[in-house]
């Protein structure tokens, strides 16, 4: 779960009230299934109340199951605290993560500020920008498919090695390319008109003949995010029979669940 950096940050002017947190919270998103958290559900609940020092807001959170990953889980609660403790005239904010079997410890190490290494310690493998930037990269791979598909479904008559040297200019002003060059953006990737659209994390395009096999795998990344969100969406559901009113539904992630007829070159000994 992290904060989607290339966002603005955000700034309420006046008293800021649930709206305005929850507003902050949509830029907090699921690493792993690349969906803002208020989208899947997992903002269980926010009350802010207000002193002479300001507002305060104390967030719970949930999620699909008590074993999803510890190091997730504590980038999301992380992330949220940071995402609305940016908002001007925000005193204090208090995030807690519910129901999950290391509950206690995240929400000890939130309340201390003691940081991710500082939270679980000799069970911090690795730190939180290893997971970030791993999870920034499949984002940005599944956003390159879902606008690559996106031609190869409107122009049926255009070759598989030729979508390689399709360029951003290219791309039709949508969805899709916003997403895709603000995931460039973090990346460091170019962002110019000339700029080719598939590429790899270090921003190399393919050669024709590597092209069919790097959409095969761009789409299998993109088909786990959008089916691992899916799953999730499900799961958090029959935990929690009231989680269903909070979730957003995406039409775009169900259209692309769609099978592109990309062909794979057969290896011969």
């Amino acid at each position: 779960m992290i904060v989607t950096l290339s966002e603005p940050e955000i700034r309420v002017s006046g008293a800021l009230g649930e709206e305005d947190v929850r507003r902050a919270l949509d830029a907090v998103v699921d690493p792993e299934l690349d969906e803002p958290i208020t989208d899947l559900g997992f903002v269980r609940s926010v009350t802010v109340t207000a002193d002479a020092e300001g507002a305060q807001a104390v967030i719970h959170l949930r999620l699909p199951t008590s074993f999803c990953s510890p190091n997730f889980a504590y980038l999301m609660a992380s992330d949220a605290k940071d995402a609305v403790a940016a908002l001007k005239g925000m005193a204090k904010v208090v995030v807690e993560l519910d129901d999950h079997h290391d509950s206690e410890i995240i929400n000890v190490g939130l309340a201390a500020d003691a940081g991710y290494r500082g939270t679980f310690r000799h069970e911090a493998e690795e730190s939180l920008d290893e997971l970030r930037w791993t999870f920034r990269r499949k984002a940005h791979t599944a956003a390159m498919e879902r606008c690559l598909s996106d031609l190869l479904r409107s122009d049926p008559s255009l070759a598989e090695t030729a979508v390689g040297t399709v360029r951003l200019r290219e791309l039709p002003p949508a969805k899709h390319t916003d997403s895709l060059l603000r995931r460039r953006a973090v990346l460091g990737l170019p962002e110019g008109p000339d700029a080719v659209v598939l590429v790899d994390h270090e921003g190399h395009p393919y050669a024709p003949e590597d092209v069919p096999m790097a959409l095969r795998r761009a789409r299998s990344t993109r088909v786990s995010i959008d089916g691992n969100a899916h799953f999730c969406r499900g799961l958090l559901r029959t935990r929690y029979a009231e989680a269903e009113a909070d979730q957003a539904y995406r039409p775009e992630a169900a259209e692309h669940h769609q099978l592109l007829p990309i062909t794979v070159k057969e290896i011969h000994p």
